[in-house]
């Protein structure tokens, strides 16, 4: 009987041990951080092209049509 009862004792111990090494394990945590820097890049770099876009679209090109207009302008 008290060799069934050590048995037991050790099997219990060794799968505690094995349980606390697989808690304590970090080391996927990392994947997850990953993708979360790679979204944030993506959404930020989308939003400043659309604001380059709207900028360029707004701004920048009316104001060069204009100049270009005027330094073509032979007339006058």
């Amino acid at each position: 009987m008290k060799y069934i009862l050590r048995k037991a004792n050790e099997f219990m111990t060794g799968k505690a041990a094995a349980v606390k090494t697989a808690v304590s394990n970090n080391k996927g945590e990392g994947y997850i951080d990953t993708a979360v820097k790679i979204l944030i890049a993506v959404v930020l770099g989308a939003l400043l092209l659309a604001g380059l876009y709207l900028l360029f679209g707004d701004v920048v090109m009316p104001t060069l049509n204009e100049r270009i207009r005027e330094m073509f302008n032979y007339a006058g």
